[in-house]
This record gives C-alpha cells, sequence and structure tokens, in this order.
C-alpha cells in the first residue's frame, strides 16, 4: 500500500492552448516538467499521469514517466484522478495540475503533511500571500479566506475579504495598509482517498455553479479543506504568451 500517490489529469483539449502540456518548455513538455517534480517530492510513493489522450500517453511512457489512459466523459481533472486513484491502494490522492511547471516537490510535500497532521481535515491545499493589486481584483486569481485554525471559509473570485473602510469601491482597491493581507488559492490539493472519492460522487451545487470553483462543493457539504500558506509562487500555462513568459522567468531563475 502507498501512503501517498500524486496524480497529474492531462487532457489535450484545452479551450485556449490545445495541446499546451506537449508544448515545449526548455527542450522539455510542459507535463515531463510537472511529472519530474512530482517524483521529487520526498513524501509521495508513486506519481502517475492520467488521460484521455493518446498523444499525451505516448509521450509519457518515451520520457519514462507512468501514465494511464482515462474515459474521456470526464467533466473535471478531480473526476479523472478519481477514476485513476480507484485502482491504487494508497490513503492520500494529491492532484497536481498538469499546467503547472514550476510547482515545487516542497508544496506537494506540503499538502500531504497538512492531511497527516489533522485527522478531521478531507482536504488539503495551499495558499500565498498577494502582493500584486491586479490580483486582488482579477477574476482569474481565486481568493481564500479561513478561520483561525486554517480551515477554509470561503473560496472566490472576487476580493475577500473585502476591506470597507479602505476600499470605498472596486477602483480603489490599494494595498498601501499594512493591514492589509490578502491570499490566493494555489491550485493544488490532497485528498483523504476515500473522501476524493465521497467528494466525485456528490452533485455539483449552487455556490460551485456560480462561481465554477468546485472547492465550494465540497464546503457547501461540510467536508473541512484545510488551507496552508506557502511562499513559493507559481506560474501556470494556460496561453502561448503564458509559455513565452515562462521560458524568460526560467531563464532567469536558473
Amino acid at each position: 500500500m502507498h501512503q501517498a500517490v500524486a496524480i497529474i489529469p492531462a487532457r489535450f483539449d484545452a479551450t485556449r492552448f490545445p495541446g499546451k502540456l506537449l508544448a515545449l518548455l526548455k527542450n522539455k513538455p510542459i507535463i515531463q516538467h510537472v511529472y519530474e517534480h512530482a517524483t521529487r517530492a520526498s513524501l509521495i510513493d508513486y506519481a502517475l499521469i492520467a488521460t484521455d489522450d493518446r498523444r499525451i500517453y505516448d509521450v509519457v511512457c518515451e520520457f519514462g514517466g507512468n501514465a494511464v489512459m482515462t474515459s474521456s466523459d470526464h467533466a473535471s481533472g478531480t473526476d479523472r484522478i478519481a477514476e485513476a486513484a480507484s485502482d491504487i491502494d494508497c490513503e492520500y490522492v494529491v492532484n497536481v495540475q498538469g499546467d503547472e511547471p514550476f510547482i515545487r516537490p516542497e508544496m506537494i510535500d506540503d499538502v500531504v503533511k497538512l492531511l497527516q497532521n489533522d485527522t478531521t481535515t478531507s482536504i488539503s491545499t495551499l495558499a500565498k500571500k498577494i502582493t500584486d493589486r491586479a490580483e486582488i481584483s482579477s477574476s482569474h486569481v481565486v481568493k481564500v479566506v479561513t478561520d483561525e485554525k486554517g480551515y477554509a471559509l470561503y473560496f472566490s473570485r472576487a476580493p475577500i475579504p473585502y476591506y470597507r473602510d479602505e476600499w470605498q469601491d472596486p477602483d480603489s482597491i490599494t494595498m498601501e495598509d499594512n493591514r492589509i493581507e490578502v491570499f490566493k488559492h494555489i491550485g493544488i490539493y490532497g485528498f483523504r482517498k476515500n473522501d476524493l472519492m465521497k467528494f466525485t460522487s456528490m452533485k455539483k451545487g449552487r455556490l460551485e455553479d456560480i462561481e465554477k470553483l468546485e472547492q465550494l462543493r465540497a464546503l457547501a457539504a461540510g467536508m473541512k479543506i484545510k488551507v496552508g500558506v506557502t511562499e513559493y509562487e507559481t506560474h501556470g500555462i494556460d496561453t502561448i504568451d503564458d509559455l513565452r513568459k515562462a521560458e524568460e522567468w526560467l531563464s532567469i531563475s536558473l
């Protein structure tokens, strides 16, 4: 039995950048960068790429990775990893996004530790303090608020918490006051395997449908999500321009 496995959902037909997971970043497919980082996490016993596309499957096999073919009918990556995890004897499953080539092994370990250290937690994830004002206003950046113990209270595309006195209107949002702390959600999830199967069997909820955030399904159902704060930044690849920026960022960081 494995204690923790990392499963990377990988589909070819991304809306804004089809085939992006096979696009080359420093002479390696994006999906290979993600896989290699997952295998370097000290608490991960096994890493696997779950895909519905033979092209991705073949590339993963070519670079020596583990891959499995899954149904093409899944509505989300979470559904895809649940299918892949159903045949794996393990305690924890970490959903690592396939378009996050800069995900760090330490971040993957952190979501596993959150589950190991709190038996009441069904799901674990990460957040990072926002330092860029534009991210607070952006609906593409998901924000999260937690209680005093680090359990998620809500996730939203809106600026939360909303500093009423400092932000009189959306155009007045600033970060000049040292009291202002807004955290963005980092899209990596750890699940207890049983809770993963429970979650994917539940119907989509009203809040999830409104915000288009599936983690709200878990909160609405009373599942506890523990949020760890990370100092690390990630750079997801959604467009060709994102890939160009990633190349520049990687050149500077090396």
